[in-house]
């Protein structure tokens, strides 16, 4: 569910104060909750794909013993734990990167206000004009 426009605008308003507070804090805090999110989404994958490998070769040591559905369980380990890495790693954000985004994502908002304050003071000239004019 979207934020409303006042609950955007107080967000903002938090931010503004937490960076004027303390923007050494702020600037940690920016994009490590994500980044630390996926490298350890990235490490999760990585020994699970190690423990598919050891599934897939305990599934042919036991082969003779009609144990082969270990192997397959163990590739499907290894192929999902490698999809599972692979996404993580793309989609994980570069150190410093996430702090880029953010201020694009500011100008953007700063731009977006001000085209708001522009577009309601043309209306309200044009109310003025529409209604002093009957």
């Amino acid at each position: 569910m979207p934020l409303s426009e006042h609950e955007q605008r107080m967000l903002e308003q938090m931010e503004r104060a937490l960076y004027a507070e303390d923007p050494k804090f702020a600037t940690a805090l920016e994009g490590s909750g994500l980044r630390t999110y996926t490298r350890r989404r990235v490490y999760q994958a990585v020994v699970g794909f190690l423990v598919g490998i050891a599934l897939l070769m305990a599934g042919l040591v036991f082969y003779e013993d009609g144990l082969i559905w270990i192997s397959v369980v163990g590739f499907l380990v290894m192929l999902g734990c490698a999809v599972l890495a692979v996404t993580g790693w793309r989609k994980a954000p570069k150190p410093g990167e996430q702090a880029q985004q953010t201020g694009r994502g500011r100008q953007a908002q700063a731009r977006r206000s001000m085209m708001d304050r522009i577009e309601a003071r043309w209306q309200r000239r044009r109310d003025e004009q529409q209604g002093g004019g009957h």
